[in-house]
């Protein structure tokens, strides 16, 4: 190797490093806030026509649609594959291998099917295929024939308290053209996972018939990603779908049909309450719409669940739900008031890393901040400064129709460090048990824009006392698969 490259490659490092201690410098906690001075220019926020090729249905006779997995387990050895066959129930059986087309074992999974209003569904099947490998790419077969369909996905790497993971963050996604920028945008970020905050189809918003329709519509539309990677659901508002006046008064009635989440392997007695295990992180999802207080069986379960969580073997213990508990957005404002004041010290003391959220149509990231001393006797009104306290991050924005929540509060309050009304999705990248790296990338009218970033330090390992080692193993890591690169 000459001494030009060598001298070269000492000053990209250099520089690297240098880099490396501004930018964490930058992102200590304490920074004044930023609320972004971007004004999104003019983006359709309307529903893609149903005849666009994104909502393109299967070719072939009841050929499988709608095709979407997500963990079927709690460690991650198990994935539900779900689909939809129009026209009749057909097969419930999965087909699956190690090698394309050659498939040597094979599931049998169920079929249901709902009306809503007179809206018929198609047969909706599920499927648990159990006794997986980590970290192993599997083939998967639905359907018969020749209206038979392929598919493929890769098992999460085994459990473990250095393991590396890549997890995509998405929240009220819906069905427009902002929607299409923040699936494809997210597809090339190389995350493995989807964590989903709630509001899927905005299906809601239409009437009769059309509110099934818009259901599969929304299905073949996220087929593209969801049918080779998991999807970890939580439940939003627009789930609910209480329409009296069409005759339809029970709650999550779609979704529960169409979207089954692994509950009974956390010992969860609902399907939109329930925790996973996935690499090194502990996924919590809750469920805003559900009885929360003491004594319910959902504030029960996390209860239980809380002490159920080893950091020894999942480091990163991450709370997933749709209402943010922390916003300062005139949208849906103190709307997650009522669950903060019952969770908070919980997410404190079992020492939660990051709370995602969504329902509010903008971004917005806090500092760690607190309010369990919260007393209307003594005036202890306001959030304070908690370094034991989780980051709470909002990303309400995947791309509804509704539009961007643009208003928010002055002067921006102490504990927000960054808020803007943009659509977009964000990715958390586990490096190690200490540190992981996050970025929201804001949709400016088609194009991906990286806007928000920091190194998020794990609040478990963070204050052991090998984390000065663990934290030199880290830059050391980072700075090699930089020079590997070049």
């Amino acid at each position: 190797m000459s001494l030009d490259w060598d001298v070269r490659m000492q000053t990209l490092l250099l520089n690297f490093v240098l880099a490396t201690f501004l930018f964490l410098s930058a992102i200590q906690d304490g920074n004044a806030g930023i609320t972004s001075s971007f004004i999104r220019s003019e983006w359709p926020s309307v529903d893609i026509p149903l005849d666009n090729e994104v909502f393109a249905v299967s070719n072939g006779h009841n050929a499988p649609q709608q095709v979407h997995i997500t963990q079927g387990d709690y460690d991650g050895k198990a994935v539900i594959i779900s689909w939809v066959t129009p026209d009749e129930p057909g097969p419930s059986k999965v087909q699956y291998g190690k090698s394309d087309n050659k498939y040597q074992f094979s599931a049998e999974g169920t079929v249901t099917n709902y009306t809503f209003y007179q809206y018929k569904s198609g047969y909706i099947h599920h499927c648990l295929i159990e006794g997986l490998e980590y970290n192993t790419k599997y083939y998967y077969r639905i359907g018969s024939g020749d209206s038979s369909r392929e598919f493929w996905f890769v098992t999460p790497p085994i459990v473990g308290r250095d393991v590396p993971y890549k997890f995509g963050i998405i929240g009220d996604l819906g069905q427009t053209y902002n929607s299409l920028s923040t699936l494809d945008h997210y597809m090339k970020s190389g995350a493995q996972t989807v964590l989903f905050v709630g509001d899927l189809s905005y299906a809601d918003r239409y009437q009769y018939n059309d509110v099934g329709i818009r259901w599969d519509s929304w299905g073949r539309f996220l087929e593209r990603s969801a049918a080779y990677q998991p999807w970890i659901w939580s439940a939003g508002n627009h789930e609910i779908e209480y329409m009296p006046h069409m005759g339809e008064v029970v709650p999550f009635k779609s979704y529960l049909h169409r979207y089954t989440t692994p509950y009974l392997a956390s010992k969860s007695s609902s399907p939109l309450w329930y925790s996973i295990r996935r690499a090194s992180a502990h996924i919590i999802v809750l469920s805003s719409y559900s009885p929360f207080v003491k004594y319910t069986p959902q504030y029960q379960w996390l209860k239980e669940e809380l002490k159920r969580v080893d950091r020894d073997k999942t480091p990163w213990l991450i709370v997933l739900m749709h209402v943010p508990l922390y916003s300062s957005n005139e949208g849906h404002y103190m709307e997650g008031e009522s669950m903060r004041a019952v969770f908070e010290s919980s997410f404190i003391h079992y020492k939660v890393d990051a709370v995602f959220a969504g329902h509010v149509h903008a971004y917005e990231r806090s500092y760690r901040f607190s309010n369990t001393d919260y007393n209307i006797t003594s005036g202890n009104r306001y959030p304070i400064p908690d370094k034991a306290a989780p980051v709470y991050i909002t990303v309400g924005d995947g791309g509804n129709q509704e539009g961007l929540a643009s208003r928010f509060f002055e002067p921006q309050p102490e504990y927000s460090a960054f808020r803007e009304a943009s659509y977009g999705h964000s990715t958390l990248e586990i490096m190690n048990r200490t540190h992981a790296i996050y970025h929201w990338n804001r949709n400016d009218d088609g194009k991906k824009v990286p806007t928000d970033s920091f190194v998020l330090h794990n609040q478990y390992w963070g204050k052991n006392r090998r984390r000065r080692k663990l934290k030199k193993n880290f830059v050391s890591n980072v700075v090699g698969r930089l020079a590997t690169d070049l």
